[in-house]
């Protein structure tokens, strides 16, 4: 995941603090300060020498005041004061909901005249919804057209597709709709060109523990992963150097005693598995006997739909009764796939959108697809969230039709799970190449064993590639960090056997999970790994890549390096693929990148809907975009050119308005900006940013 930032803490916006003053149009004179003493008459190279960005004189100004600010770390706290968020926090904290009060609410809050009917919404007509009086949406369109939001200046984004706006009355374009087309109660138009949606019998199955996995317990039986749990220990204990062997070559008997629980993730604590304490094992229940009679397998419900990456198996499925060991010794010799059975996918010098947590989204990759990408990947998926049939969780494997190649990522900690989850998905969605993380840093990942804590247990990470790559035929590729703790590195030492466990490529972020995202990317590591990888194994850099300069240089270095992957460079300015792409520093205006929100406004739209609902999504998710985007100063801005990625920007003057604007930290002033693609907001709108910093790591992680 790649979405921490660099700064310590973001503020809250409230609709009441929108309003502020214009700011001026004439940058001030040369000597204006930047926001020190000692530090106004430095050279643009000593700035660059102290991380801090070169920008031109006339353009710097005092840093704004701000109503509250936290000295212990120098940053601001928000627009309101402390002791109004807190009491603001204090009655969600003090009366917690339970989950019967919340559904009796919200079903309340659906007879609301607010919460029409989709159905008639779309028709006009009462009569149009099967249900009736037995609805649990209101049907008094009169009521509803007296409370409705007054409508968003600008078109309908559905204008475009054939037929009518899904939303009908509930649209905040309704002014923009056409009379002439008539209005169908199903199939939404504006969804036609996304795809990888969630089968809902699927989702029963899996909500029921139903649903059956063929190829994932063959394949696992097949490579020895199914065995007694209570030899778990002595596995990991063996893997960890604590017990020695008992015969020289004793890989396979080692994977083959890591059993996981596809419904349960441990909590595992990194620093106590290298100690040699397995703890969690332990105590990690087991799983719970499954009938056999009512399983389905996952090709059984897809039936007659087509399978990406593959000929799907006609006999997998035929038979419910579960097969006994006699039967399945011959067959599961022949599942595990021949390499040259398996889909090919070349990343050679195409440029690559990272998968990002929250802002990664269809909208935004669609943005920088019109932009130059070449690769998309979605956000980042549990796989035990998958395997229990969450919607939400599902969403995340969405994918337009503009995504010509496009990923998934997953992220386990046990090799059932995600051989598992990855067998579901090449049966249900889309996707060119399914992508493990095994880097994320994030503590809610790492305690449950998985992300970054694979990188303690090489023979683990060994058993989830080969059991998932056997199991499918879609490419499997995998993300990695240099180590789990600083100055511990082990990747060099795995990434010469990667090729062997079936991973079609890999992903370097240069930095360790104890480093976050502190201290520049150790990109002559990644180098090294590159130039010791077999060419069988695609070798993919990342870290800090913020400009043509930066794609160039590492391509140099290193020609072993397949690509680069872009992760908060193209957060902060999606154009990077563009300015890849035609070797040249864009300085693009304010006008421009108002264009660019505009269509992720549009986008977002179409992908979360036009009515009320659907316009607050977009909103806050483009809320979240711009707390990068503001990080980015203008070409023209600078005395030294490219901007890096690390630099500390001082307060400043853009050329205009807009530009100025645009380069606020000020929560209120992303939801002005907001509002100029998505008109006002509601009274009493808050929204604060849900990263936070995460750049230097604390005291219990090493």
């Amino acid at each position: 995941m790649e979405t921490e930032t660099l700064v310590d803490e973001l503020p809250v916006a409230t609709a009441t603090a929108v309003e502020l003053p214009e700011t001026p149009q004439q940058p001030p004179s040369s000597n204006a300060a930047d926001g020190g003493v000692s530090e106004e008459f430095l050279t643009p190279e000593e700035l660059v020498a102290k991380s801090k960005a070169p920008v031109k004189r006339e353009y710097l100004r005092p840093p704004p005041s701000r109503p509250s600010t936290n000295n212990n770390n120098n940053t601001t706290v928000g627009v309101e004061n402390d002791d109004a968020a807190e009491a603001k926090r204090a009655p969600l904290l003090k009366d917690k909901k339970s989950k019967r009060q919340i559904k009796r609410e919200r079903r309340e809050e659906q007879k609301s005249p607010l919460h029409l009917c989709p159905v008639v919404a779309k028709s006009g007509k009462v009569s149009a919804c099967s249900y009736g009086d037995k609805c649990r949406f209101s049907h008094d369109v009169e009521a509803f057209k007296a409370v409705k939001p007054a409508d968003i200046e600008g078109s309908c984004p559905f204008l475009a597709y054939e037929g009518p706006c899904p939303y009908g009355l509930a649209c905040r374009f309704a002014g923009t709709h056409r009379d002439d087309v008539s209005a169908p109660t199903e199939n939404l138009p504006g969804k036609s060109s996304e795809l990888n949606f969630f089968n809902k019998d699927t989702q029963k199955l899996l909500w029921k523990n139903k649903m059956k996995f063929p190829k994932a317990e063959a394949t696992l039986k097949l490579l020895g992963l199914k065995g007694n749990p209570k030899d778990k220990t002595l596995a990991d204990n063996v893997e960890n150097g604590q017990v020695a062997p008992k015969e020289p070559a004793t890989d396979t008997k080692t994977d083959s005693n890591i059993v996981a629980n596809d419904s349960v993730s441990p909590s595992i604590s990194p620093e106590d598995d290298v100690d040699g304490n397995n703890l969690a094992d332990d105590a990690r229940p087991l799983k719970k006997a499954k009938s056999s009679v009512s399983e389905i397998c996952p090709s059984q419900v897809s039936s007659g739909l087509s399978v990406q990456g593959g000929v799907p198996d006609d006999n997998f499925g035929v038979n419910k009764s579960e097969p006994t060991a006699d039967t399945m010794t011959d067959s599961d010799k022949s599942l595990k796939l021949h390499p040259r059975e398996k889909k090919l996918i070349d990343f050679r010098d195409k440029l690559y959108l990272a998968p990002l947590t929250t802002v990664g989204n269809l909208p935004f990759r669609r943005v920088c697809k019109v932009l130059g990408a070449d690769v998309t990947c979605g956000e980042m998926a549990m796989c035990t969230n998958l395997l229990q049939g969450q919607a939400a969780e599902w969403a995340l494997l969405r994918r337009h039709s503009s995504e010509n190649l496009f990923g998934v990522q997953i992220c386990g900690a046990f090799p059932d799970t995600i051989t598992k989850t990855v067998e579901l998905i090449e049966q249900e969605c889309s996707v060119d190449f399914i992508d493990i993380n095994m880097g994320c840093p994030i503590d809610v990942v790492v305690n449950k064993g998985a992300g970054s804590a694979l990188l303690t247990k090489p023979m683990r990470m060994k058993s989830v590639v080969e059991a998932a790559s056997s199991t499918v035929s879609t490419p499997v590729t995998i993300k990695v960090r240099t180590a789990y703790f600083e100055g511990k590195n082990r990747i060099d030492s795995l990434i010469a056997d990667m090729g062997s466990w079936g991973a079609t490529a890999v992903t370097i972020h240069g930095r360790s999970r104890q480093q976050r995202y502190s201290k520049p990317a150790d990109w002559d590591y990644v180098y090294q790994c590159a130039r010791k990888a077999p060419k069988s194994l695609q070798v993919l850099g990342n870290g800090d890549v913020f400009s043509y300069v930066d794609w160039n240089n590492h391509k140099i270095e290193c020609p072993e390096l397949s690509t680069c992957m872009i992760a908060r460079g193209a957060l902060v300015k999606p154009w990077i693929f563009t300015e890849i792409k035609e070797q040249r520093h864009w300085d693009i205006t304010s006008g421009e990148r108002l264009d660019i929100l505009k269509d992720y406004a549009r986008f977002g739209l179409q992908h979360w809907g036009s009515d009320s609902k659907g316009v607050d999504t977009t909103r806050h998710f483009l809320l979240e975009w711009l707390s990068y985007t503001c990080r980015y100063i203008p070409v023209g801005l600078l005395d030294i050119i490219p901007q890096k990625i690390n630099w500390r920007s001082p307060s400043y003057y853009g050329r205009d308005e807009l530009e100025t604007l645009m380069a606020s930290d000020s929560a209120a002033d992303w939801v002005r900006i907001s509002e100029l693609v998505l008109g006002k907001v509601p009274s009493g709108y808050s929204f604060a940013p849900k990263h936070k910093s995460n750049a230097y790591d604390r005291a219990e992680n090493g």
